[in-house]
């Protein structure tokens, strides 16, 4: 399981014109769910992002996590994280879960961030053409891999 974690200060993401998920100060996730992926995969990475401290604290440290700082998270499903572009120009989306396999694991991955303290948790809808908007802090974009992670 893959996931693109941005910090902002807000972040939404629209639908037909309608906006369906918004936060402010906190984490836009990308995820991508691939093959093989389990339960065990977004527990490990919602553990992760959820106690990644890359929020500053008062001598402008990167020292806090999302709880300290009370942020949100909006988690965007985006297959496209799962490409592979090492031949031609097209790139693969074979190693991208099938749709009856990712949606039950990205919903369960958004559990996950709940269970592990972040009070607001707001997603895209799975499978949608998604116009996401954001305010990136920092920039600080972290790019995760639930493989790389100890199990």
């Amino acid at each position: 399981m893959k996931a693109i974690l941005q910090r902002v200060s807000s972040a939404k993401v629209d639908v037909d014109g309608e906006t369906v998920g918004k936060i402010e100060k906190g984490f836009l996730i990308l995820l991508g769910v691939e093959n093989g992926d389990e339960k065990r995969d977004a527990e490990i990475l919602a553990n992760k992002i959820s106690g990644l401290r890359i929020f500053t604290d008062e001598n402008d440290k990167m020292n806090l996590s999302l709880s300290d700082v009370e942020g949100e998270a909006l988690v965007i499903s985006n297959f496209t994280l799962c490409a592979d572009c090492s031949h031609g120009r097209r790139p693969s989306f074979i190693k991208a879960a099938r749709p009856e396999t990712a949606e039950p694991l990205y919903e369960y991955f958004c559990q996950k961030m709940f269970d592990n303290g972040v009070l607001k948790v707001e997603k895209g809808i799975f499978g949608a053409d998604m116009k996401v908007s954001l305010i990136n802090d920092g920039p600080v974009t972290i790019d995760i891999n639930s493989k790389d992670l100890k199990k």
